[in-house]
């Protein structure tokens, strides 16, 4: 028996899923964030998550971490997969080892074919698309400082934006103000602004106070709910600018969504109109998650494509 590994490695987590060779997955596992591999701090955290996800997917797969050579492996990861390939091939017994962005392998799950576009939303912000013709193209995914639109850091700066002007006198009031002082144990939205330039909050902590301002947007909360349905247009475009690099209007495409950010409905149920009123799209859910799109495209890389079943 053959084994197959796929790996989403990302800002929030890293997540492995080990396939035999008839499609069914065996075993997942899941670790600390990988997205950077830097010389120091940077390539030992990327080691640790991998080596720590694949020997937990191993022990729920009944497999043993320390001989198991797989047939093809296969790396979704966020920032890029110029600076990892080696350290991935140098802790990794595989005959294929394919290192790409996590778009890509989010896309391969995301429809039947691997075939239309992914939006994905969590700390960041990207969208990826492929046609029928293998053509692809991307919009987004340019970094906390240059882009992220609509991601879940950018909420919670955009929140943070509003509190500070809440605060200094020339922005509505807003109950933003109020939750994020609660959250983060501050006085005021300056000490807070400080707080999140330090090392106890790096930006994927800071992204996880996002639920906090889907909450206010929940609660009617004007501010919030501009924030929310602003995020919502600018992940709608992403998708709008990658579906006119690659298809003709009114071509059927398939349109899917994943990530953190996601889990507002607001914001879901708004993404969703916006992206159907472009004649042809159909907007949905996932058929599988990024880390078993990584194991479709191993499978792909060995030649093989059996239909993914899980246990």
């Amino acid at each position: 028996m053959r084994f197959f590994l796929g790996v989403d490695g990302g800002q929030s987590g890293t997540t492995a899923v080990i396939g035999d060779e008839n499609g069914r997955v065996l075993g997942e596992g899941e670790a600390g964030p990988c997205n950077h591999a830097g010389a120091g701090e940077g390539r030992a955290k990327l080691e640790r998550a991998v080596r720590t996800s694949v020997r937990a997917a191993c022990e729920s797969a009944t497999l043993d971490a320390d001989t198991i050579e797989f047939a093809a492996a296969c790396f979704g990861m966020s920032g890029g997969p110029d600076d990892k390939q080696e350290i991935l091939a140098a802790i990794l017994r595989t005959e294929r080892l394919v290192v790409t962005t996590d778009a890509v392998t989010a896309l391969a799950g995301a429809t039947a074919r691997g075939q239309g576009i992914i939006t994905i939303a969590g700390t960041g912000s990207i969208a990826f698309g492929r046609n029928a013709a293998g053509s692809t193209a991307r919009a987004g995914g340019w970094g906390y400082i240059f882009g992220d639109e609509g991601g879940a850091f950018d909420l919670v700066r955009q929140a943070l934006r509003a509190a500070l002007r809440m605060e200094e006198g020339w922005g509505p009031p807003t109950s933003l103000r109020t939750v994020l002082l609660e959250a983060t144990g501050s006085a005021s939205a300056n000490e807070m602004l400080h707080r999140f330039y330090s090392d106890e909050w790096p930006r994927s902590r800071v992204a996880t106070l996002a639920r906090l301002v889907d909450g206010a947007a929940l609660n009617a909360d004007g501010v919030a709910m501009e924030i929310v349905n602003r995020a919502a247009m600018e992940l709608a475009l992403l998708a709008a600018s990658v579906r006119n690099q690659l298809w003709k209007p009114g071509e059927s495409v398939d349109v899917a969504y994943i990530g953190g950010v996601f889990e507002s409905a607001p914001l879901r149920e708004r993404f969703r109109i916006l992206v159907e009123m472009e004649e042809g799209n159909r907007c949905g859910p996932p058929l599988h998650g990024p880390a078993e799109g990584a194991l479709l495209e191993a499978y792909r890389a060995a030649g093989i494509q059996p239909e993914l079943a899980k246990r």
